[in-house]
């Protein structure tokens, strides 16, 4: 990309934001990990033409279709780190109470060179054309385009009962093992393969929304929640002759989290959702979908105590303590305790924590969440039964735990451990504040992995191994491979598993991500993730030898990622 257009103080600008005009021209970003550059900034599922465009006073002129332009560029590229309203989240904020002041040149340096903060360098690597830069520089100075709202009556008329609860089933109509059957996301297809984890044969291919962050099941066993990132959330009955949709809805516009009640008496009664946008959760009838209650997010953030209009709903659990949904609000850095016991009085217990909060899970005695908060390093625990916050631990960079593990430490007895974005850390913390009070909520253990780039940790009961992926490390070597500890000699090497290899594919990125166990614990799954237009397959290892045991590769598996086995999932078994 040439930039010899920019005028001097540009390229000083650049410099100064880069540490050195040499460094900006590289495109590195000194203290800022490839493997987190690849995390953020995802596209935003929200249609660009649904946002309404604000043109500000004093704002450099565009036009209309400049300003389209600019608004999907936006919404595809920086939205996901800098918010849909530019308020800021795991990026800076960008208003125009700050872009106006500095100014075109300043902006289009910016966007054209990065920063070591994170930002990256749109312009000299080539993925912004000149023209393009400047556009952004010129749009970012004015009023960020506003998605519209998206309450009951949208939300109701997404709604859609598929197969009514009288037409449905009365005992399960299959003779498959529903215990070990698998949920597996699409992710660019828009659809989930249920998969027999004993025959390894694909069940059916159900349509979902796009790019299926999680899936989550009743406590029956008998339903399967799922949610893509465009909001819209499927009911599949696993009773069914062949499983499939029973019922659907769209509570916002993107959303990552779905989540059912777990209390006595409360089993599959209720089903609740987080959105991104509009940021709020919506509570549901467990086995119709049914749209009951809508909360907003909005509020202060724990720290500075500013509002932000965004605070987007990241995980969501079901607490076995009590009638509760424990709801993560991102940006806020609040943990609410939702009691689903009475929705028309709905009581609200607000937690402070630390911003951004993003995934975790339970403990091994299923007492106490632990949830990271990424951009603060930190892993927050709350206590479901008293409903307060019982620490925040100081981990390694961008812990992203997914559920995270549970297994006894033969020095320190119970933890759970986090791997991370940001390094190459494990970081193991004591849970058990009865048996070994001086251990709970510390770092006990740090272990070092194969390296940054990790999105999930994996063990199980039954099992003596730990096994680490790094899907977004630039390290083909390793992105292709995972980690395995040996909980009984843990201080030993690592293994290193060639997963990718193992699968036989042909060209693509072949990036090994997400360990689930099958139900009874002795085999882990991997899904070997390759472009839309590339083979993909899912790895089947036996978990007390470590050797490959099954491939299982089908035309209709195209870019498979998060894996979720029906038993682990009801029980929280991680």
């Amino acid at each position: 990309m040439n930039y010899t257009k920019l005028s001097i103080t540009s390229v000083i600008l650049a410099g100064v934001l880069a540490g050195t005009a040499g460094y900006a021209a590289t495109g590195e970003h000194p203290g800022t990990p490839e493997e987190e550059m690849r995390y953020k900034g995802a596209p935003v599922p929200i249609d660009p033409g649904a946002a309404k465009e604000q043109l500000t006073p004093g704002a450099p002129a565009i036009s209309e279709d400049e300003f389209a332009r600019a608004k999907t560029i936006f919404f595809e590229r920086c939205a996901g780190c800098h918010g849909v309203l530019r308020k800021g989240a795991t990026g800076k904020p960008l208003t125009p109470d700050i872009t106006l002041p500095k100014g075109t040149e300043y902006l289009k340096a910016f966007i054209g060179y990065g920063s070591p903060g994170g930002m990256p360098n749109f312009g000299s690597s080539g993925e912004l054309a000149q023209k393009d830069v400047d556009l952004m520089a010129r749009y970012l100075q004015h009023e960020p385009p506003v998605p519209p709202e998206y309450g009951m009556k949208e939300i109701r008329d997404s709604w859609k009962v598929l197969v009514p609860v009288n037409k449905r089933p009365k005992k399960q109509e299959n003779k498959y093992n529903l215990k070990n059957v698998f949920s597996v996301t699409l992710r660019d297809t828009g659809e989930v393969a249920i998969i027999d984890g004993d025959s390894k044969k694909i069940i059916n291919i159900v349509k979902t929304g796009y790019a299926v962050h999680i899936s989550r099941m009743s406590t029956s066993g008998r339903y399967l929640y799922v949610i893509g990132r465009d909001a819209k959330i499927n009911l599949i009955d696993l009773w069914m002759k062949t499983p499939d949709n029973v019922a659907e809805i769209k509570v916002g516009m993107e959303a990552r989290s779905v989540e059912t009640s777990k209390y006595k008496g409360y089993e599959d009664t209720y089903a609740i959702a987080g959105s991104y946008w509009p940021p709020q959760y919506t509570i549901m009838k467990g086995d119709t979908l049914e749209p009951l209650k809508i909360v907003a997010t909005r509020g202060m953030t724990v720290d500075t105590q500013e509002y932000h209009p965004e605070p987007r709903v990241a995980a969501i659990v079901g607490s076995h303590e009590k009638p509760e949904f424990i709801v993560n609000v991102k940006e806020t850095g609040k943990i609410l305790m939702v009691n689903y016991s009475d929705l028309e009085n709905l009581q609200v217990t607000t937690v402070n924590a630390a911003r951004y909060l993003h995934d975790g899970g339970w403990d091994s005695s299923l007492r106490y969440f632990l949830t990271a908060a990424n951009k603060s390093n930190k892993i927050a625990v709350v206590d479901s039964k008293t409903s307060k916050l019982e620490a925040l631990v100081d981990v390694g960079q961008i812990p992203h735990p997914g559920r995270g593990a549970n297994f006894k430490d033969s020095k320190y007895g119970p933890v759970w451990a986090t791997s991370h974005l940001g390094d190459d850390t494990i970081s193991l913390i004591g849970t058990d504040p009865k048996g070994h009070k001086k251990n709970a909520w510390k770092v006990v253990r740090t272990l070092k992995g194969q390296g940054g780039g990790s999105l999930f940790i994996k063990t199980h009961p039954k099992s003596s191994h730990l096994y680490v992926d790094t899907p977004l490390n630039p390290d083909s070597a390793v992105s292709q491979s995972v980690a395995v500890f040996d909980l009984k000699n843990i201080d030993k090497p690592y293994t290193v598993l060639p997963i990718a290899d193992w699968a036989k594919l042909g060209e693509g990125p072949k990036r090994v991500v997400q360990p689930e166990f099958n139900a009874k614990g002795d085999e882990v799954w991997f899904s070997v993730w390759s472009g839309a237009k590339q083979e993909s397959a899912i790895v089947v290892v036996d978990d007390k030898t470590l050797k490959l045991k099954n491939v299982i590769k089908d035309k209709r598996l195209v870019t498979p990622t998060g894996k979720f086995n029906v038993y682990n999932t009801m029980h929280d078994v991680y």
